[in-house]
């Protein structure tokens, strides 16, 4: 999900790619995308990368791990 979202947003969606890994009862999303695009997966004051967290937990709620998204150049 995440990954299709920030392909959504950025000039080259070919560069994009996320992995998860799980650490005890947190999984830790990592999202890759290049490194003129790191701004518009961020946003403006944030607010993007906010909202893609807020559908990552949302997704997540049902099971009882937190989620952390990095984004990663």
């Amino acid at each position: 999900m995440v990954e299709h979202l920030a392909r959504a947003l950025v000039d080259a969606p070919e560069a994009v790619s996320a992995s998860a890994e799980m650490h005890g009862h947190t999984l830790v999303v990592k999202l890759a995308v290049a490194p003129p695009d790191v701004g518009k997966v961020i946003g403006r004051q944030g607010r993007t990368i906010t909202a893609i967290r807020t559908l990552l937990t949302a997704v997540e709620s049902a099971s009882a791990r937190r989620v952390v998204l990095e984004v990663v150049e």
